[in-house]
């Protein structure tokens, strides 16, 4: 989990960068084809099956649909928002799913890690500042992509056993190249050759991103939702740090109060999780 976090905010950065040069339906269409290409031929080698029955399975359907609202709305969000605002509101992913858990699977979330839940959602409220003039409207694409994420990764807790990562991955860059057509129609946007510099940076961020990906989907596949997610957090980390390094981002005081509310959540979570694993 957290060597997918550390390439997920290498894939930010990179698209950030990407967005002032292409069209961001490109982008995704681009990114997500890039993406499918590497997983489908990975996929090959270990003699993998593509197209099974179990890929039209209810989870995988919901995982799609996840899928292109999260990637839709979170590149959105990156391109209009400062990227370390948009990856402390990211962190809250983790509470939804840890949750969502709960309600979805039964898993066992007890009212402190509830508190704990709520306690960081109120983090993020403290971040967007809704009652304030300073609350901005775009704040709502970085929820809707972190609600997005959220269900997509409680949907592949629920895929069936018998599609690997491989196969995951692929069907995931897949539903982001439909998502990035699906925008380019919207938008309208006319087609701009990317240079080699931007080719470079595309071709990076695809790398990091299949990383990340393939991390990830192994996490939440083979460990605890409860226990796995909370590592979600070094995310910010990695965000923060190259939002401020390299696009001389600033942090408010909104923001570092709700990163802690968010964090403390999530490692109290997390210890919530390692004490109960070890009294059962």
């Amino acid at each position: 989990m957290i060597i997918s976090m550390a390439f997920f905010a290498i894939e930010d950065s990179l698209i950030k960068h990407v967005t002032s040069l292409l069209p961001i339906g490109q982008i995704l269409i681009i990114f997500g084809i890039g993406g499918a290409s590497i997983f489908f031929c990975l996929a090959l080698i270990n003699n993998e099956k593509i197209i099974t029955k179990d890929i039209f399975s209810f989870p995988m359907y919901m995982r799609v649909i996840f899928e292109i609202i999260g990637r839709l709305f979170y590149v959105l969000a990156i391109f209009l928002m400062p990227l370390s605002t948009v990856t402390v509101i990211i962190q809250a992913t983790p509470l939804v799913v840890v949750g969502g858990a709960a309600i979805v699977f039964g898993e066992k979330v007890g009212w402190r890690r509830w508190f704990a839940i709520l306690l960081g959602l109120l983090g993020v409220i403290v971040i967007l500042k809704p009652t304030t003039d300073s609350f901005s409207f775009l704040s709502i694409f970085a929820i809707l992509g972190m609600l997005g994420f959220a269900g997509r990764d409680l949907a592949s807790r629920a895929a069936p056993a018998s599609l690997s990562v491989l196969v995951l991955g692929l069907h995931g860059f897949l539903a982001l190249a439909f998502s990035g057509l699906i925008f380019s129609i919207w938008d309208g946007a006319s087609f701009i050759f990317p240079n080699t510099k931007t080719s470079l940076f595309l071709f990076t961020a695809i790398l990091s991103g299949v990383v990340g990906y393939s991390c990830l989907m192994k996490a939440m596949r083979t460990g605890e939702v409860a226990a796995v997610t909370p590592f979600r957090y070094t995310r910010l980390i990695f965000g923060v740090t190259l939002g401020v390094i390299y696009f001389n981002e600033t942090l408010t005081s909104s923001t570092l109060l709700g990163s802690i509310l968010i964090v403390t959540s999530g490692l109290f979570i997390l210890s919530r999780s390692k004490k109960l694993n070890l009294n059962s």
